[in-house]
């Protein structure tokens, strides 16, 4: 039988628990800085990078981790990363600045996704690393770089599995075409290697591509090119919910309701990706990735660790050790997993002509949800006393029907009272900064960075933050929570 009610409690860092469960840090932190806000944890951001650093230290020594700075526009996160020694990958000439004035030198920058003329001039004369996602693109380079310039450039191919199109990088078929220009402009173009990057969690595509780049290696040397990089893009995943059990039981109890049994759990006739067809429902919803349990390192560990049939089952690391090649990676979500939450307070709650109750906060969605998701977190509100549990939606701030935080019910230990903070938990990655909508002349929401010491949290602008290492990454993950101040609060 379903639990009821049936809840999705998120996964949290010890140390965003402990600041939480700080007594008054969360409305110290409103207090001072206002609502709605973004907090970040730059210590986190660091555990994460450590635990994707181990199994490629472990059993490949060739490798290089560039944080996908689109994930957050965070400059704490930017800041950490360089400090911690890895490159980063920027896909906009704001990003490279942000790079830039980050301490990031052109060594340690990679350039990615479809880039402008302008854009391309300012790579050339700068000489960072160019990802290559066409051939207009590849064709341009060599025309602005000067004869012995020697552009880094690594070679973005796509198309592995022929049903599966992508509008990112050089189709497999037109490889050779980038072959030709690559030979005939060795001077101009330091042709490093290619990447990829896909959409998928599934081990074997991810495999399936990198065995496809090996062929394409050994065609380039071939060609009397020496491609060194084999990039293999991010796409790990994260890991948000608490219990797994609790998820699957309440999307069984959302299809249930789909059809028409139980309590109405989503707002209006939201199917969240699903369809209704012959008493059963069907399809894909568009939360799929929240049920995820693999964290990004076992996902990692998994891949290196996978067997190549054409190379007589040796592993990936295996083969890219013994051929002198050196394995990038692009992550960006695995990296901020559980280092950013968002604060919010509650403006009031109503109750409409359905009977639907809905707790209205001062954000929009897009502050929380990045595109067309569904966020399947709860939020957490401060504990309070009452006849509970009460199924509400969390709504936004702006004029349109849609504008709701949670389309789906949330069920709260009591019904909650205008003031109350309410944090969005896990953040981080690409929530914050996706769509962050201005409607309204609404600020962006500024971002906070904190951080925990052993005597308490400090919480300081995040364009005000330095990281602090060694001790950053070393925090330990059982340490009581310590408080900031003696206020009341969350």
């Amino acid at each position: 039988m379903t639990p009821w009610p049936p809840v999705l409690p998120a996964k949290l860092h010890p140390i965003v628990r402990a600041f939480l469960d700080t007594p008054g840090a969360v409305a110290e932190t409103l207090a001072t800085f206002g609502s709605p806000v973004h907090l970040v944890f730059p210590q986190v951001y660091a555990e994460n990078l450590a635990r994707l650093r181990s199994p490629l230290r472990r059993s490949l020594p060739g490798h290089r981790i560039c944080y996908a700075h689109k994930v957050n526009q965070s400059r704490a996160f930017v800041r950490t990363a360089e400090r911690a020694g890895v490159a980063i990958d920027v896909a906009s000439p704001h990003e490279l600045s942000s790079a830039s004035s980050a301490g990031f030198d052109r060594a340690r920058i990679e350039v990615t996704g479809p880039k402008g003329e302008a854009f391309l001039r300012d790579l050339v004369a700068r000489r960072v690393t160019i990802n290559v996602d066409n051939l207009w693109e590849l064709g341009r380079i060599a025309e602005l770089a000067d004869e012995h310039a020697e552009i880094p450039v690594l070679l973005r191919v796509s198309g592995f599995d022929p049903g599966q199109v992508s509008r990112f990088g050089v189709p497999l078929a037109y490889v050779e075409q980038a072959f030709d220009l690559l030979s005939a402009q060795r001077g101009r173009i330091d042709f490093r290697g290619f990447a990829f990057h896909l959409d998928s969690g599934d081990l074997g595509e991810r495999v399936r591509a990198i065995d496809a780049c090996l062929r394409l290696i050994e065609r380039a040397y071939d060609r009397g090119l020496a491609p060194s990089v084999l990039d293999i893009g991010g796409g790990f995943r994260q890991v948000f919910t608490a219990d797994a059990e609790r998820f699957d039981a309440y999307v069984l109890a959302l299809r249930e309701s789909l059809l028409g049994r139980g309590e109405p759990m989503s707002w209006g006739s939201n199917t969240f990706g699903y369809h209704v067809a012959g008493g059963a429902v069907h399809g894909t919803p568009v939360f799929h990735k929240y049920a995820n349990t693999v964290s990004a390192d076992r996902m990692l560990t998994d891949l290196l660790g996978a067997p190549l049939e054409r190379h007589g089952g040796r592993t990936v690391a295996q083969v890219v050790g013994d051929n002198l090649l050196e394995m990038w990676l692009e992550p960006g979500k695995a990296l901020v997993d559980h280092a950013g939450v968002t604060l919010a307070t509650v403006e009031f709650v109503k109750e409409i002509s359905d009977g639907s109750v809905l707790v209205h906060v001062d954000l929009s969605r897009d502050a929380v949800t990045p595109a067309d998701q569904e966020v399947m977190v709860d939020p957490i509100l401060p504990p309070r006393a009452g006849a509970g549990p009460v199924g509400v939606y969390f709504a936004g701030r702006l004029c349109l029907e849609r504008d709701l935080i949670t389309n789906h019910k949330v069920w709260l230990p009591a019904r909650p009272e205008p003031g109350d903070p309410v944090v969005f938990p896990n953040t981080a990655a690409y929530h914050m900064d996706l769509s962050a909508a201005t409607a309204s002349m609404h600020p962006v929401l500024p971002k906070l960075a904190v951080t925990q010491a052993s005597d308490g949290f400090r919480v300081v602008r995040d364009a005000d933050y330095e990281p602090d290492f060694p001790g950053e990454s070393s925090w330990p993950r059982d340490r009581a929570p310590s408080p900031v101040r003696s206020i009341e609060g969350f």
